[in-house]
Parts: C-alpha cells; structure tokens; sequence
C-alpha cells in the first residue's frame, strides 16, 4: 500500500479550472506512457491552509478513501464516478445516438465500462472556444486472472494469474487477497448484461515459505518466479463436492475455472452458474483504505496511482459546476478524461492512446456550432485548449 499526505488535499479540487484562463496560446498533448496526465496543482500544497480550506478537508478526505475503497478495479472506479456525475446532475451520453448539447449543459459518456469523458459548457462559450482538461487514468497494476485460471497442486486448487503493469510483485505474497472485476451473464431473454463483482471477504494468499525453506532470503533477496510462485490459493481439493465434468468443452468458461470459483461469483451475483458466459477478474487486496500516522495525517492506500488524481478530476469537475451560477461566466468547456490500460501503455480501444477524447472535441464543438457555417471551428478551439 502507498502513502499520501492528508496535506496533499487540503486545497478544494474546483480551483483547478477556477485558475484556466479563459484562452491559451497552444493545446499541448503527449499520450505517451506516463506523460499525458496532469496532477492538479491540489495535490502540492503546503502544511499551512487557509480556515476554509480546512473546513473542506475532512469531506475530501472522507471521500476520497470512499472512492479507494469502492475502485477495487477499473471498471468499479468508472461505475463510482458515473454514481457521483449522476448525483451531480450530469447527463449520460450514447456514443451511439445523436447527441444535442447546450451552453450551460453537464454531460459524460463511459467506454468499455472502464473509461469516461465528463464535461461541462460555459454558459458565455461561443463556437470556437476551447477546451480546459484534466486527463488520468482508472487502472493500477494488480494480477489479472488468466483466460485458463484452474489448475491444482498436491490436492490444492490454485488460480493462475498474470501480472497487468509494472507492479512491486513481492509486496503480493502473504496478504488477504480476493476477486473483482466484471462478469458478462446471460439474461433470461438471451440477451449478454455486463455486471460488476466484488467478493469483499479474503479468498485467496500467495504464501511464502518459511525462513528454513528459504535461509538466503535475506542475503540474496526475494526474487519470485511469476509464473510458478506468483499463483494464489483457492482451497483444498474438494473433489466430492466439485467433480470435474468429462464432457465440458475445453472453450467453456466453466471449464477454464474452478467451479467453487464460478459457485462464489454466481452467489455474489445472484445468477446461476450456467448464466455466466465469461469473466474478467482481478486480484485485489481486501485491506481498506484508511487515515493512518499519529495524527491520522496520511493516508494508506492502495491503487493511489492513479485514482487520487482520478478522484481530484472528477471532484474538480463536479464542484466547480455543481451549483446555480458555477458556468455563468464561463466562456470554455471544463472536461475530465479518464482513461483505461495506461499502466500497460494505453493503445487500446479505451486508452489514452485512442481518439476517444478528440472524437469527443469534435462532436461536442459541431454539436454547439448548430447552424454555425464559419471556418474551421473545431481546429481553432484546440488552439485555445489546454490538458
């Protein structure tokens, strides 16, 4: 688990687009791994705050490690934030349909269930102004359940994993470790329904041996193998109670994981095993997020990177427009940009490295522009944007 500062926090999230300007001379943007994200200047305060900016603190860090403990994976950080722009008043957008947009409007759209583009429009924008973004991105690295995760060792039943980002593997071994991610199930009138799962009691460990087994651990250090050390406990066998089918089809699901696996997710679920067409999991740790240090000045955490910059966006965003008046002035768009796979380099269809956002840019300023026939307004309003 990572450590922040409570401190970090202390300066409200909305004054980040509060400090844009209305116009910027260029429109900046590498989508290159680790460099597209801008963390807002919140997170680099000093000790001493003003009274307000205290008085705001507690609820920022309540609900920040509210949003940490909710963002097991991807997907769940994305379900949190479309909760809280909902809440927020925001209007949820198809990709699909046609979209009719008005100055002073909130809108956000979700891609893949695990990236969303939110936005807000200045009540004083005119066709060609441009845009004030903050980008970061819902993944942390973690394990990922493989495509085949049964397999079985001396009457234990283990579930292989693979390594998603550039995790500190070593700090995986001898913690409570469980499942969430998403579960694509078969509804009753055929149709595919994505749910979200999240099994909050501990269900797996990655064990370590003991100093006898291992006696040059701490001269030569602890260097895993991933592939065959790196594979958490499930159970013992339970052969009577789960025998393995002979005529399951090796493409099956149901055959590529454990059934007391696919038994847990179908009761966390509340569906039938047989319902359950395929899944995509990760390993998560259990422990909560929480206020630590003598003074409960920091905060422990894990998946810090990148959900605290997640969180302050989507905060910014939400409280620099959330009551009557907050756009009035406002002569910009205010966007959020929360992107997926940026731990494993972002060139997926919901990754920073797709067009999702300048696709965005372009249908929001042509859907603004109405019965605009001037030239070239969504090339001028990148010009007076700023990520």
């Amino acid at each position: 688990m990572a450590t922040i500062s409570r401190a970090q926090l202390l300066h409200h999230p909305s004054a980040y687009f509060a400090r844009l300007p209305h116009s910027h001379s260029s429109f900046s943007i590498n989508f290159r791994r680790r460099k597209f994200s801008v963390t807002p200047p919140l997170l680099c305060s000093s000790s001493s705050s003003s009274s307000s900016s205290a008085s705001t603190n507690p609820s920022i860090v309540g609900d920040l490690l509210n949003y940490l403990n909710e963002s097991w994976t991807q997907f769940h950080a994305t379900a949190e934030a479309k909760r809280e722009l909902i809440a927020a008043g925001f209007h949820l957008l198809n990709e699909n349909d046609e979209w009719d947009l008005r100055p002073g409007g909130r809108y956000f759209f979700t891609r893949n269930m695990s990236c969303l583009v939110a936005f807000a429009v200045g009540e004083k924008y005119i066709v060609g102004n441009g845009f004030h973004v903050i980008a970061a991105h819902t993944d942390s690295p973690c394990l990922k359940l493989k495509p085949k995760s049964a397999s079985s060792k001396s009457n234990y039943l283990m579930l292989n994993v693979q390594t998603y980002g550039g995790g500190l593997w070593h700090t995986w071994f001898d913690r409570d470790l469980s499942v969430a991610g998403r579960v694509i199930v078969r509804a009753s009138d055929g149709s595919f329904l994505h749910k979200l799962v999240k099994v909050k009691r501990p269900l797996l460990r990655v064990p370590t041996l003991a100093i006898h087994l291992n006696r040059t651990v701490n001269t030569d250090g602890f260097k895993p193998n991933l592939e065959t050390q790196l594979v958490p406990l499930l159970a013992t066998k339970p052969e009577e109670a789960f025998p393995e089918s002979k005529e399951k089809s090796s493409s099956s699901p149901k055959a590529a994981h454990h059934p007391l696996l696919m038994q847990i997710l179908s009761d966390e679920l509340g569906c039938d095993v047989d319902d359950i067409v395929n899944i995509e999991l990760n390993i998560c740790d259990t422990q909560p997020s929480c206020l630590g240090g003598a003074n409960n000045e920091f905060i422990f955490s894990g998946r810090l990177d990148n959900l605290a910059s997640s969180y302050c966006a989507l905060r910014a965003l939400v409280d620099s427009c959330g009551s009557p008046g907050d756009l009035s002035s406002e002569h910009a768009i205010r966007m959020i940009a929360l992107f997926d796979n940026e731990e494993v380099g972002s060139d997926s269809y919901q990754g920073a490295g797709a067009p999702t956002m300048f696709q965005a840019m372009r249908r929001i300023a042509g859907s603004l522009a109405n019965s605009y026939a001037g030239e070239s307004a969504f090339d001028r309003a990148i010009r007076q944007s700023f990520l």
